[in-house]
Parts: C-alpha cells; structure tokens; sequence
C-alpha cells in the first residue's frame, strides 16, 4: 500500500505501520511530499515520525481508533456495500433538519440516531444536517474543536456507522448534509503544525492563528481542506456542506478559497451525477457568496440567514440585548423585510457593530432557496446562559407562530432537532476536554463571558459536568404527551402544504408580498395563490386579505373561511394558511 505524507519542512520522515518502522523516500514530482510502500490493509494502524521525533497521526487520517492522539488506521472504503439507489436529493425545495449526533438519542450515536431517521422521514424534511463528526478530545461536545478532517469520531460508530446511517437515511428519500469547520482547527490533538504551515499569524482569528489559505505553503493548506470537503461528498455519498463561519476564513488570493471549493464541488457533481451543494454560514450579508461564478460571485449555493431569526426571534420575544438590539425598534418591519429582500442589513448602520453592515441582494440574481431560514439553530440555542429553547420562551401557540413564518417563508427552511414537538429539554454547551487546564480554561472563559451580562455563576452550566450533556438529550417520550404532540402535528401538516403548494416553493423572491402592523402585532405575506397570516397578539386580528376567495389549508386555531369582503379572523396567537380560489 503507498503512504504519502506532505511534511515539507522535515528533513527524514519514516512510517510506523503495524509496529514496523521504514523511512519515506522524497517525491520528486512534488515538492515537500514523502512517500513509499508498506504492507497494509484495512484496519492497520500507522503514523508519521520527523526527523526521528515522536510518531503523529496522519494529517489526513480516515480514523482515529483511540482518539486524535493516538495512531491513525487505515479504511478501505471499497468494502462497504452500499444499499440504497440514491440519485440524490437538490437544495431547491428542501427543508433541512439540524442534528447533533451526541444528543439526537441518549446513546449519543449515529447508529442510534439511524433508527430514528423514520421521524423524519415521517416529519416531512428533506435533508439531515449534521454537526460536525471530526475526532476531538473524550466522548462528548459539539464537534466544532475538530481535528482530523478526513475521520468520524469514534464514539459515535466511526466510518462504518456514518456509512451505515447515510444508507439508511437514503433508503428513506433523506438527504445528508455535513457540517464541516475549515476556519480553526481544535486546541487539543491538532499536530498539523508539526507537519506543515497549516497556520499562519499573517491573520488571527477568534480561535488565534488564522487556517493558511495565502501564506507560502497555502496550496497545499487548501488542496488538503478542498480534499477532505470532496471525500465526505464522494467516500460517504453525502448530499452536502455546511461550512461553519465562512467569515473566519480570511484569503486574500484573487481565487478565494471558497471559489475554488464550489468549482470542485459542482465538479464532482457532475462526475458522480448527483446534486451536491455548499451552505455557508456567514456573518457578512455579501450577496456575492451565494452568487454564481458565472455572475461574478463565489458560487455557494446558500447560506444562513441570521437577519431572519434575529428579526423572528425578537418579534416572538421582545428581547433587545447584543444584536437583537438593531432588530427590537421595529420587529415586524424587520421581518417584512427579510421576506421580500433577504438581508435586514443590506448597507444600514448596525448599532451593535457600530458601523454600517452589508450590501443589498438583488433578487433577480439570486433565488430564495439560497437562504436558509429558521427560528432557532444549535447556536442560537446553545449560546444563550442555559441553552433554553424558544419552547422555555414563549407559548404553544407563538411556537406556532413561528413555525408557519419559518415553513412557508421564501427560504429554504431549517428546523434544529426537536423543534418540530417543542422540546422540553435544554441544549446545552458541553465539553469533554481531556486537558485538565484546557478545560478549566473553557469553564472559567464562558462563566467570565456571561458574567459580564449580569450572570451569577453557579446559574451557568458547568461544560465539563456530564450532567450537562446529559441534560441537553432530547426526551422521545414527550412528542406523544401534550402540547408537544399538537406542535408536532403543525409541523407535519405546514410541512405537506410546503411539498404540496408549489407557490411555496418558488424561488422568486421578488414575488412576496408582506404587509403587517407593529402595533396589533400581525403580519401577512402572499406567495403566488397562497396566501399566510400571523397574529403574534394575545387578542383576535380581523385582516383583510385582498381576494374575494379563499380557502383554508391550515390553522392553528380554528379559523372560518373569509367571506366576500376578505377578511379573515385570526385568534389570538395562532397562524393560517389560504389559498386563494
């Protein structure tokens, strides 16, 4: 079997495999790479020596058996027998489904979370989103502290598990998408330095040392991320990638890493003859990301829209604190916005960033399934004090509410897990830090942080404390106990008229109409014949639809079908969909 291994500033490189040590011969046709030959087969374990220093994990390591210290192991991907006939799955008309692996079930696996993929499919969604499934350190976190790119964590099945739930969840018509990290590798077990200049202090980022995508040495540094991004899409016949922080990702190259990334995605595409794509997340509001390459834009083919949860999230609850702030003046007006122009801040001064913020989308170039929309996400969830849900914030009936935006809004929608039956449990952020000051580091640094916002201490959990992980798994027993069963049932209901309304699905996002009053706290919006209404007050709206006829496809209350005149009757804190006649 050959073994290469890019280690360009080493003078002797040699290879362990199977407790035999040979040394690694210089490839002439590409410089800084070692490579050679050695018995192996799947399974094997095997690392890399410099200059007869320590034996590390490969940097492109398949698996880690015993964590992202320990010695990698060879996968021979050819022996999987794939089940399922899956031509894949498109973005346009998709509704995403946001799933930590490690609390999806108390087991906290993929083959666990693997026989729960029937909800799903049941649901109505479309595509499972992934958090992300690089080793890190222990057993349980949120996954964004990653190293090892190439390999799945090994609590949570390894490579075999991830093959076995992506064929399952194709055999059930669900698409996979992955969250992978490309801006910061984590603190603990990260031995790409050693090997190469994976970092470069020419950037610093939240994380420190920006990831090198322009320094000398940048090549290889985005040949190895482009490489991981494809072997997820082709090894695990995922659907697609969400690249968490694409702002992080500073390039300063005229080919900006992101744009090589989509040519070679949709290069791939086009090989293996399926649909794949990228969703960004990014704190930018720069339509170029999601703009085709064709058009001058870097060819992402979506990213999340946070201007659309701020405004939702603030209109729900009232609350004003950190970025809220630029939403809570005018909530509804806010949110009318996002509808019919994608982006809150399109060029406007954000007081919370002291300055002006983003540009405007022209939505005769970009369609609406390229934003993603939602009420809540693992870090609007999990970055709050206590990981309290909107289900702690708000009654059944503005979850409602909520819902009918979110699912029938221009956007491709995405629900994070348990959403869809107002979870009752927490989630939580949690760490399993095997370093004990770098996990003193982390209790110390998010009790400091919340602090500052007027926490006590001992009322910010503890990451480190299993119990806190422990707390943040979902309860499948309360999706059959009220008010989660009546909130589930509205899922399922707006998530049919979503695949069966094909206004709904219309990617024109010049075509809605909004209209709304801050005070009585109701908002409208027209999408081709179908038309939504949502009362966010306490007290009955009588609204005026602007059509003669219509028919009911859903409410949460019940609501009459409007007479001649169009004016529909909407109880107090409930949602209703029509179609006009």
């Amino acid at each position: 079997m050959q073994f290469e291994v890019w280690a360009p500033q080493a003078g002797r490189v040699t290879l362990q495999c199977d407790g035999v040590t040979r040394a690694l011969e210089r490839d002439p046709e590409r410089a800084g790479w070692w490579r050679g030959e050695a018995d192996a087969r799947d399974g094997s374990r095997y690392g890399f020596a410099l200059d007869d220093g320590p034996v590390r994990p490969d940097p492109r390591s398949r698996r880690q058996p015993d964590g992202p210290d320990g010695l990698s192991a060879v996968v021979d991907h050819e022996r999987y027998e794939w089940r399922a006939q899956w031509r894949g799955r498109p973005l346009p008309g998709a509704v995403l489904y946001e799933l930590h692996v490690g609390t999806y079930t108390r087991e906290g696996t993929l083959d666990a979370a693997a026989e729960r993929l029937g909800h799903l499919a049941e649901l109505g969604v479309t595509h499972v989103q992934l958090m992300p499934l690089c080793p890190f350190p222990g057993t349980h976190g949120w996954g964004y502290e990653g190293v090892s790119l190439w390999a799945v964590h090994e609590p949570y099945g390894g490579p075999e598990a991830l093959k076995r739930f992506v064929d399952r969840a194709h055999e059930l018509g669900l698409g996979v998408v992955l969250d992978v990290v490309h801006n910061h590798f984590g603190p603990s077990g990260n031995y790409l330095p050693v090997f190469g200049p994976y970092l470069t202090d020419r950037h610093h980022t939240p994380w420190g040392a920006a990831v090198n995508l322009d320094a000398p040495g940048s090549d290889e540094v985005r040949a190895f991320l482009i490489g991981s991004a494809l072997a997820w899409l082709r090894d695990y016949r995922i659907d697609g990638l969400r690249l968490d922080a694409v702002h992080a990702l500073v390039d300063t190259r005229a080919l900006h890493f992101l744009e090589e990334l989509s040519t070679a995605v949709d290069a791939l595409a086009a090989e293996v003859d399926r649909p794949l794509f990228l969703v960004a997340e990014s704190d930018l509001n720069d339509p170029r990301l999601i703009t085709s390459r064709d058009k001058g834009g870097l060819g992402l083919h979506a990213q999340w829209n946070d201007d659309f949860h701020h405004a939702l999230h603030t209109t729900l609850t009232g609350e004003s604190q950190g970025y809220y702030a630029d939403f809570a003046r005018a909530p509804l007006a806010g949110l009318a916005k996002t509808l019919t122009g994608g982006y809150f801040h399109d060029g406007t001064y954000s007081s919370f960033r002291e300055r002006h913020h983003g540009r405007p989308l022209d939505r005769t170039r970009v369609a609406g399934h390229r934003l993603v929309g939602y009420s809540q996400t693992h870090d609007q969830v999990g970055n709050r004090a206590q990981g309290d849900r909107l289900s702690a914030l708000v009654s059944p009936g503005l979850l409602a509410c909520a819902a009918t935006l979110v699912l029938t809004a221009p956007f491709t929608p995405m629900l994070f897990m348990g959403e869809e039956w107002a979870a009752g449990t927490p989630w939580q952020f949690f760490t399993d830090h095997t370093d004990p000051e770098l996990a003193d580091a982390v209790r110390r640094g998010r009790r400091r942080e919340f602090a500052a916002h007027g926490w006590k201490e001992e009322d910010v959990p503890d990451p480190q404390d299993p119990a806190t992980r422990d707390r943040s798994c979902l309860d499948w027993s309360e999706p059959e106990r009220e008010p989660h069963a009546r909130v589930l049932a509205w899922h399922r209901q707006l998530l049919a008229l979503r695949h069966e309304q094909p206004d709904l699905t219309d990617p024109d996002l010049a075509d809605a109409k909004v209209g709304y009053d801050e005070e009585r706290r109701w908002i409208a919006f027209r999408r081709g014949d179908v038309l939504v209404a949502v009362n966010l007050a306490r007290e009955p709206a009588a609204l005026s639809l602007g059509v003669p006829h219509a028919r009911v496809l859903a409410a949460w209350e019940p609501v009459e079908t409007p007479g001649a005149d169009g004016v529909v009757h909407v109880p107090g804190e409930s949602g209703v969909v029509l179609l006009q006649e």
